[in-house]
């Protein structure tokens, strides 16, 4: 079951510290504090399972998780914001967030444990300056401010937070705790954006908004070591991201197109190198052992478009580096998602929202002579790869208003060679969401 609340407040005034010459308006909140609770339980169906490795996913298992964030922000100058998140999290994703390069869901982190825990998710800085044309309000919500900006702005976030909180964004297709639940669903599978095992890093961005175009570039630290809960100290290792976007309008309607591009640069292995290894030593396949400096490469493309006021379409395509070990998202080399958004004006029921997704995930030849050897990746490893596939996973959801902010979801995913092995599933996979705003 996944349960969000969210509640939020906040203190219109004048900036501290303006003067005539940045004049603020009434609208601008000087502070604010927004939160939420979430709690996702999912369970698989039966299914076929000749064999099983460490990182395979079980049929008929259960698991949850549990996270609580505060959001406390204070604007300190003119377009200046910073963001506090405390959050509490608990709990388990399937077998340990393992089994599916496109796992099931993107609330699951891939650290449990089975008592609440505290932890600090993002602590950063915005600063936003405005350089003309149309000023627009913008509305008060987690992370955000109210007030005004210009269409023609730059904006720069610095600290601790989540590279998909600036890159690969989606209206229709970006928030597990309102829309899609996969992780290839919400953010291109083989974007392996830089992270700890939450999902989160140290960093900096910036954003050149510009007419109907944004430029954005970033830095930010990865792991120590592949899919670790720690980051490099020093930012030794790092990675850089560019991504430009342009906005537009087909028969008046909004839309837009996403090119994102990743160069991930550390300590990771050469998969036919550490097949090699293995082979001449005659031990297990392990990636660790052959480790040095190198570059990992991603790019993907997303594009959504809204057709009426209820219904709008998204899709995204990525491809990435097939001989290296993916670092810090997923297992994913090529990955391609469609999917559509309705909300349910046509019935009634102005706030309900529904969707349907479809997403196909492949593997470089490297990687599936790197798992049929025994490898395992960040989160998949049957042990063996005899007959390798594309990962096929269908997914649909139902978002149910039942009050002015009070919201039931139903998840349901079905899953064609899981972990790209044709060997075990197919594998339903269900879900519901309660998401409520106060």
């Amino acid at each position: 079951m996944a349960l969000t609340a969210a509640w939020g407040c906040g203190i219109a005034a004048a900036v501290p510290g303006g003067s005539s010459d940045t004049p603020t308006t009434p609208e601008e909140e000087r502070y604010a504090f927004h939160g939420q609770i979430t709690f996702v339980e999912q369970a698989t169906s039966d299914f076929n399972s000749p064999y099983q490795g460490r990182n395979s996913l079980s049929p008929r298992i259960g698991r949850e998780t549990f996270d609580a964030t505060a959001f406390f922000g204070v604007r300190f100058g003119p377009g200046a914001e910073l963001w506090v998140n405390p959050e509490v999290d608990q709990g388990f994703g399937l077998d340990d967030t393992q089994g599916l390069a496109g796992f099931p869901s993107a609330e699951a982190y891939k650290v449990g444990r089975k008592s609440p825990y505290v932890r600090l998710p993002r602590l950063f800085i915005r600063q936003t300056l405005n350089l003309g044309g149309a000023e627009d309000p913008v509305a008060g919500a987690a992370n955000q401010l109210a007030g005004r900006r210009s269409s023609d702005r730059l904006v720069f976030t610095l600290g601790k937070f989540s590279v998909v909180d600036v890159f690969d964004s989606s209206r229709y297709a970006h928030d597990p705790r309102g829309d899609f639940l996969n992780w290839a669903a919400v953010d291109a599978g083989t974007f392996d954006y830089a992270a700890d095992a939450w999902g989160y890093t140290v960093g900096a961005a910036g954003e050149w908004y510009q007419g109907r175009w944004t430029l954005r570039l970033g830095v930010f630290d990865l792991s120590d070591v592949p899919n670790s809960v720690h980051l490099e100290p020093g930012f030794h290792e790092f990675q850089k991201v560019m991504e430009i976007e342009r906005r537009h309008e087909l028969a008046g309607r909004e839309g837009k197109v996403l090119v994102t591009f990743f160069d991930s640069r550390g300590r990771m292995a050469l998969l036919s190198e550490a097949i090699r290894y293995a082979d001449l030593s005659g031990t297990p396949v392990d990636p660790a052992s052959v480790r040095g400096y190198r570059d990992r490469f991603g790019l993907s493309l997303s594009v959504e478009q809204s057709l009426t006021d209820a219904v709008g379409l998204f899709a995204r395509m990525g491809a990435a580096s097939g001989n290296v070990e993916a670092y810090e998202f997923t297992d994913i080399d090529r990955t391609i998602s469609t999917g559509i958004s309705v909300k349910g004006i046509r019935w009634n029921r102005n706030d309900d929202t529904c969707g349907l997704a479809l997403i196909v995930n492949g593997i470089s030849a490297e990687r599936q002579r790197y798992l049929d050897a025994g490898g395992l990746g960040i989160i998949i490893g049957d042990g063996r790869l005899p007959h390798p596939d594309t990962e096929q996973i269908l997914e649909s959801y139902y978002d149910v208003a039942i009050t002015s902010g009070l919201h039931f979801g139903f998840d349901y995913q079905f899953a064609r060679n899981p972990a790209y092995n044709a060997d075990r599933g197919p594998v339903s996979i269900f879900a519901v969401r309660l998401h409520a705003e106060l």
